[in-house]
């Protein structure tokens, strides 16, 4: 299924190691926001004394 990449094969696997580690990154620190957020929003939202799930 590998295509042949010739001569350039260390450079495009390393672009594509690259980029999958970056978007892994990407994902990672959005899940992380999500959280925070989420976190904050539930304290707020106790402290205005509503309670939502």
């Amino acid at each position: 299924m590998m295509p042949e990449l010739g001569k350039y094969a260390v450079e495009v696997l390393s672009a594509y190691g690259v980029t999958l580690l970056l978007l892994a990154g990407i994902v990672a620190l959005s899940l992380r926001r999500d959280a925070r957020v989420r976190r904050l929003l539930a304290d707020q939202e106790r402290r205005m004394g509503r309670v939502h799930e």
